[in-house]
């Protein structure tokens, strides 16, 4: 590259070359050369939270008489091009950098204010007529605006992009439920057979996780919703308008669709993670869930002729490049693999909220990468999971054909003979190879109506039926 493809910019630590097209400057640059890190950048939904707190601070300070109109006007213009992800291709900062965030937040502060000058004519990196601190930065410190565009960010993903995909699950899950409710099935405990069940129940059991998971994700919501805007540098919200965070907040849950509100304990919300950490762990919770449903369907689909073969998953790969018409459950396994990341995401996000040092955290940037992962992941898996596999879900005979040959029916027995007959019986089926029903004819007293009544598997999936008394 020739001296024309850089300017020479100037911050507080004196000169330092920068990309002559790049709106950010001398800040930024510095981070990009301290931190080569990785490749790993903050999302679009941070990206453009960051994008609706600089809008929403020039909108306010404008009206608090803090900032010239004119100035507020281009710095509104070019806050809104960060939101709407028109200059993303700026944000150049690693995720492993300071563990506030400084970088981020002038990264930010620098591509407006440049943005802004060029509106206004200017030239590009003078910081005339807008500066990235003076100006962009009004009433703001990178400590409050960074963990304030985390829980913006992790709010708007949440009630927008995750909880729907939730509840498209939720519901698919609720139709294989009702749909498989009439199929008595052997249900299982410790991998072994245990009383009948429907396969309609355990579908109704794995709706009801779903259900409240997102009940769980509209908890960690409304405290995500508590922001730290307004403490600036370490929570006494020195150099800030004292009513700056409270109408900051009012223009943003207007421009986000979701409620945002100041917090009522500054030096908590700056000096912890600890929503992060609550909001990580409903995630993790969610995760847990998926993991169970997806192996759930996984085993009950497996063979199609060693396995247990109870269901039917669509078939939508080829599963061996060896084994002709092998097909596997791979939309489940996919799920699986999301669960397992989520997790160890909530590991790193559990100790990033650990490192917390007096007034700030200092892992703010891969708390706030990982929980943002997390969110995008469990929602576009979820949708998925919905769509192609448990939509086309179908029940197969196998389930319902098992049961009369199970042995834990044995159990609507023991109010009739006490359970060591009981027992017994169970014992020598097993041993001879034959049913419940046919050892208990020969070894109890039970008249074959009473024994049908007895060993109906139907009766023993809703409460209070299984093993009425026959008089």
């Amino acid at each position: 590259m020739t001296t024309k493809d850089f300017r020479i910019e100037k911050d507080s630590m004196g000169e330092f070359k920068v990309p002559a097209k790049a709106y950010y400057g001398a800040n930024t640059m510095r981070a990009v050369v301290n931190f080569p890190i990785s490749d790993l950048r903050f999302p679009r939904s941070f990206i453009r939270a960051m994008g609706e707190i600089k809008k929403a601070a020039a909108q306010t300070n404008q009206d608090l008489g803090l900032l010239d109109a004119k100035l507020a006007k281009a710095i509104i213009q070019a806050a809104d091009e960060v939101a709407d992800g028109k200059l993303d291709n700026h944000f150049v900062v690693d995720i492993f950098q300071t563990g506030s965030g400084t970088s981020t937040n002038m990264n930010a502060n620098e591509v407006i204010a440049n943005r802004a000058i060029e509106l206004l004519g200017g030239a590009i990196g003078s910081k005339k007529p807008v500066h990235p601190n003076d100006h962009v930065n009004i009433g703001q410190s990178s400590n409050d605006v960074i963990p304030t565009a985390i829980h913006l960010a992790a709010l708007v993903t949440i009630v927008h992009d995750l909880i729907p995909t939730l509840e498209l699950l939720q519901r698919e899950l609720e139709r294989k439920a009702e749909e498989f409710m009439p199929i008595v099935k052997t249900g299982r405990t410790h991998l072994q057979d245990a009383t009948p069940v429907r396969l309609g129940q355990e579908f109704q059991g794995h709706a009801g996780q779903v259900e409240r998971g997102i009940a769980r994700l509209r908890r960690a919501a409304g405290s995500l919703a508590e922001v730290a805007l307004g403490g600036t540098a370490v929570g006494t919200g020195v150099n800030t308008h004292p009513e700056f965070a409270q109408r900051v907040c009012a223009r943003l849950s207007k421009a986000l669709g979701v409620p945002v509100r100041e917090t009522t304990n500054h030096f908590q919300a700056q000096s912890t993670l600890d929503t992060v950490v609550e909001a990580s762990g409903a995630l993790k919770t969610v995760a847990v869930s998926l993991m169970k449903i997806a192996n759930d369907v996984r085993w009950l689909g497996s063979g199609p002729r060693a396995g247990l073969g109870e269901i039917t998953l669509p078939e939508v790969q080829p599963g061996s490049s060896i084994m002709p018409g092998k097909v596997n459950p791979v939309i489940p396994e996919s799920v699986a693999m999301v669960a397992a990341h989520v997790i160890g995401n909530d590991a790193a996000i559990t100790i990033a909220g650990q490192s917390g040092n007096f007034e700030i955290n200092v892992m703010m940037p891969v708390a706030a990468y990982n929980l943002l992962q997390s969110i995008q992941l469990l929602a576009t898996s979820s949708r998925n999971f919905a769509t192609q596999c448990v939509s086309g879900l179908k029940a197969t005979t196998k389930g319902p054909e098992m049961v009369e040959k199970g042995l834990a029916i044995v159990t609507t027995l023991v109010p009739h003979i006490g359970y060591d007959q009981a027992a017994a019986i169970a014992k020598e089926a097993q041993a001879i190879g034959k049913t419940i029903r046919e050892v208990a004819a020969v070894r109890t007293k039970l008249s074959p109506a009473e024994l049908d009544k007895i060993l109906d598997p139907a009766s023993m999936t809703e409460p209070g039926l299984g093993g009425v008394s026959v008089g």
